[in-house]
């Protein structure tokens, strides 16, 4: 006589909490603003003892909000940077979760996608140079740099963009962003943050509420390239070759600050508008315009991923 099968038994649900319980936890553990309150209680310890371990060795701090240089701001963004690297790997072995799942996967560190990123970055300012330009708003100059100081002010900057590049990307779209949206969603999640990311851009020097848009803006784009190709990594090449061609390869103000040792010496003139003045590129309309065009592009060549 034929018998049937056995089956599997389907996994029985965890039950969901209830009472004073479910204001902590639901059917799968603790729930995500908690669980970022405990990031953030992780990260400031470390980004205090981080500060402290700089001031030690001397390392060099901004001294203006205004003027920038390479030291400084790797200074300024490697602490961070660490901070942010061990409270994410706190997290990920308290939730038991692989660290690459915050969105920086190391398997991929400086692969394809993060080259694919810093070309769109270098032609997507470069291309906002060219518009001012042609409108009348933006002069090229002379060379400022030359032989050997040439290429090591290049080094120095693509250093300490690259340092900003990791440190924005992972600490606002990194674990922040996936255990936003693991409470609330995706989208709602990449609103808040992006909103976060152009208010926390306010203190950079000159920097004004002009800037906030466009910096919400490619915030959104930097949210849209995570969730297509599924990492972190084009949005750390494409902001780091953007500040890089904004400052060192076009002398142009970025969110506010300014910096020596740049490529020519470039001049910015006409209506804010344009130019967007003090502020920098993203303050200008064509700045928007670019992130924008550069948004529909994206999404034309990199489709949904299921």
């Amino acid at each position: 006589m034929a018998t049937e099968p056995l089956r599997p038994t389907p996994p029985v649900p965890a039950p969901t909490p209830t009472g004073w319980r479910s204001i902590f936890l639901r059917a799968d553990g603790l729930r995500a603003g908690w669980r970022l309150a405990i990031f953030f209680l992780i990260f400031f310890p470390l980004v205090i003892m981080a500060f402290l371990a700089a001031k030690a060795v001397r390392a060099p701090f901004p001294t203006s909000t205004i003027v920038v240089t390479p030291a400084t701001v790797l200074t300024q963004e490697i602490v961070t940077l660490l901070a942010t690297l061990g409270a994410t790997i706190a997290m990920s072995l308290i939730e038991r979760r692989p660290f690459g799942s915050y969105g920086l996967p190391l398997r991929q560190a400086f692969g394809g996608e993060f080259w694919r990123g810093a070309l769109w970055g270098l032609a997507a300012m470069t291309g906002v140079i060219l518009v001012m330009a042609a409108a009348g708003g933006f002069s090229f100059g002379g060379f400022a740099l030359h032989g050997e100081r040439l290429v090591w002010e290049a080094f120095l900057w693509a250093m300490a963009f690259l340092s900003v590049g990791l440190w924005e990307e992972f600490f606002f779209r990194g674990y922040a962003l996936a255990t936003l949206a693991d409470g609330i969603g995706f989208w709602p999640a990449a609103s808040i943050v992006s909103a976060l990311f152009g208010a926390v851009h306010l203190n950079n020097g000159a920097e004004g509420w002009t800037g906030v848009p466009e910096i919400f803006l490619i915030s959104m784009f930097f949210c849209v390239t995570l969730r297509r190709t599924g990492s972190l990594w084009f949005a750390v090449g494409m902001h780091a070759a953007w500040d890089f061609a904004e400052t060192f390869i076009f002398s142009a103000p970025d969110s506010g600050t300014l910096a020596p040792g740049t490529l020519i010496h470039s001049t910015f003139h006409g209506p804010l508008w344009l130019t967007g003045g003090i502020v920098g590129p993203e303050a200008s309309v064509v700045g928007v315009l670019a992130v924008v065009l550069a948004l529909l592009l994206f999404a034309r060549f990199y489709p949904a991923r299921s």
